[in-house]
């Protein structure tokens, strides 16, 4: 798809949130409140396994593909520790340049509900905004947008392609890609997965908690967003598909005419924000 995309003449490419190994929706992992089971335990083994280090081999691998391409690509993954025991798990956005070279990666500060049993926390280090010839491009993962001090970092780094990959598919996630749209006067790009139960292997489908699920997993809905809060590109829902949109910075400049959340409209003499970039 990287290629594809590259062949069509995109220069930033977005995959969706833990698209690589997977969003494992629909799976409990076991636990109950006070007891796993061994059973939840042997998934997040098979889960933990097919996580990737980063950097490490799969991102090279990814890499040399990227570098075919020549587009900045932003791709989520679950990462596996490898600085310590090497037993957490995170939610991370990885970004690579067109030159196919690893440029960074951003962990998801608060994975949400029972994300929070699969995946660690990330910490200040991990919150880049790389400056391309497309603009300054940075990354918050599905509900880490609903954080507004969050949000404020990526405006005060001066975020203009703001990409929003996510596991969320419910209406009110749509209005929130719009609001952040134009709170920040930036393109916000949201990507989500397109999944249905029979994507799942074989031995997912046939478990208790699996059954009970739709068929249509995930609905999908990836659009893109102008810095007024209009859609480029509507929602997408019930089928895969590549989004292509011509974005022109010139217009993010034309909405910061009335509103600069940073600039102008700030007052930062009443408040102030601050940042622990400090890695933890």
């Amino acid at each position: 798809m990287i290629l594809e995309a590259g062949e069509q003449g995109a220069n930033i490419i977005v995959f969706p949130e833990a698209y690589i190994p997977s969003y494992p929706r629909g799976m409990s992992f076991g636990a109950l409140v006070g007891s796993r089971s061994d059973n939840g335990r042997n998934d997040f083994l098979r889960y933990a396994k097919n996580a990737i280090t980063v950097p490490g081999p799969e991102t090279d691998q990814l890499g040399e593909v990227v570098k075919k391409a020549g587009a900045y690509t932003v791709i989520g993954v679950i990462e596996r520790d490898q600085e310590t025991s090497g037993g957490t798990l995170y939610c991370t956005a990885i970004f690579f340049g067109p030159d196919g070279k690893l440029l960074g990666k951003h962990r998801k500060l608060k994975p949400t509900g029972s994300e929070r049993l699969i995946w660690g926390e990330g910490d200040g280090s991990t919150l880049p905004v790389f400056d391309t010839p497309y603009g300054k491009i940075g990354s918050l993962i599905c509900w880490e947008n609903y954080m507004p001090l969050a949000r404020a970092a990526m405006y005060e780094k001066g975020i203009q392609i703001y990409i929003a990959p996510t596991a969320d598919s419910r209406d009110t996630w749509f209005a929130t890609m719009q609001h952040i749209a134009i709170e920040g006067r930036c393109f916000v790009l949201s990507c989500n997965q397109y999944c249905t139960k029979d994507m799942y292997e074989e031995d997912l489908r046939e478990t208790e908690e699996m059954q009970k699920m739709p068929h249509e997993i995930t609905r999908g809905g990836s659009c893109i967003v102008n810095p007024l809060g209009q859609f480029v590109v509507e929602p997408v829902f019930g089928k895969e598909e590549i989004l292509y949109a011509a974005l022109d910075l010139d217009d993010i400049t034309r909405g910061q005419f009335d509103f600069d959340v940073v600039g102008h409209y700030s007052r930062k003499d009443v408040f102030q924000l601050v940042v622990n970039e400090e890695k933890q």
